[in-house]
């Protein structure tokens, strides 16, 4: 992988959106007792955190999830698929914990629950090609996390692919097992989504925030952080 590309395609349903990429090098994610009651309070603060973009009774009705839902009825989806950060803050609005799962999960979802925007990490020795976000043909192969069920793409859903397929659905949706983070991913892409101004303020924060905590959990310095525009579309991997 040389590049993430975001396509004329979703620049023509969001014009106004602006897309975060991230990369960093050299992460060592497999489970350690060091710090795994660190990691532990880091989600009960997320959580904790959550709650000011939960101020609405009804959940669908806080600005978050209400953006979300009508950037979602923009382009073809499968049915019930809803924005990843979604289900984290639903998770957070019942009062229900989260466990460490591994070292960079627990990282990025305690960043998007902090900062109510959708954080997404893939394995870039996983990814074939270049990594694109665009519109879907239709029979891109994705097996879904999981079950390993193939759930090929629709036509007009908005994703993220490579070469061989779909890396996640209905934009920030899923990730398929293909790409997806185990203990053993080192080089790695992070990506952010915002669709209007007010959630790429947010969303540039995250990022910033994301580069300290993989530093301060990994020990290694990440990328600069690549702000993707309509304008500038592309964020070459540096070498």
């Amino acid at each position: 992988m040389d590049q993430v590309t975001v396509d004329q395609g979703f620049w023509d349903l969001f014009p106004d959106a602006q897309v975060n990429i991230l990369y960093a090098n050299g992460i060592d994610n497999h489970d350690n007792d060091e710090n795994i009651a660190e990691r532990r309070k880091l989600l009960h603060n997320a959580t904790e955190e959550a709650q000011k973009f939960l101020t609405n009774e009804t959940f669908r009705l806080n600005p978050v999830i209400d953006q979300w839902r009508k950037a979602y009825q923009q382009f073809k989806k499968k049915k019930g698929a809803r924005a990843s950060v979604e289900a984290l803050l639903k998770r957070a609005d019942q009062g229900r914990t989260f466990e460490p799962i591994n070292p960079l999960v627990d990282v990025y979802n305690s960043v998007s629950m902090t900062y109510g925007v959708p954080v997404g990490i893939e394995d870039r020795d996983k990814i074939t090609g270049d990594m694109h976000l665009g519109i879907a043909k239709g029979g891109e192969a994705f097996d879904s996390v999981g079950d390993g069920k193939n759930e090929p793409a629709l036509e007009g859903e908005v994703l993220w692919y490579d070469n061989e397929g779909a890396v996640c659905r209905c934009l920030n949706w899923r990730d398929g097992e293909r790409t997806m983070l185990t203990e053993d991913s080192q080089n790695v892409v992070a990506v952010i989504e915002s669709v209007n101004a007010e959630q790429t303020k947010r969303a540039n924060e995250a990022m910033d925030e994301l580069s300290k905590l993989i530093n301060h959990y990994f020990g290694v310095e990440t990328s600069q952080v690549f702000h993707l525009t309509k304008d500038n579309p592309t964020a070459v991997v540096p070498k």
